[in-house]
């Protein structure tokens, strides 16, 4: 199931490449390229991905709005 986020333009935004966020949120490339690509992921990457972004929990829609 694909769900819709903004960490791919979030991501360019700031201007950090794939591998960068995967290094800073502690998980693989690979996750990341699934993620932008709508596939589902667990809660706590989600959590690292918002913080790596530099988003506070409370700012999880801004990065996950479903």
């Amino acid at each position: 199931m694909n769900n819709k986020n903004n960490v791919k333009k979030l991501r360019e935004e700031r201007l950090i490449s794939k591998m960068e966020l995967a290094r800073l949120a502690g998980v693989s490339a690979a996750t990341i390229v699934r993620i932008e690509q709508g596939e589902t992921c667990r809660l706590e990457t989600k959590r690292k991905i918002i913080l790596a972004l530099g988003f506070t929990l409370a700012d999880k829609r801004k990065v996950f709005p479903d």
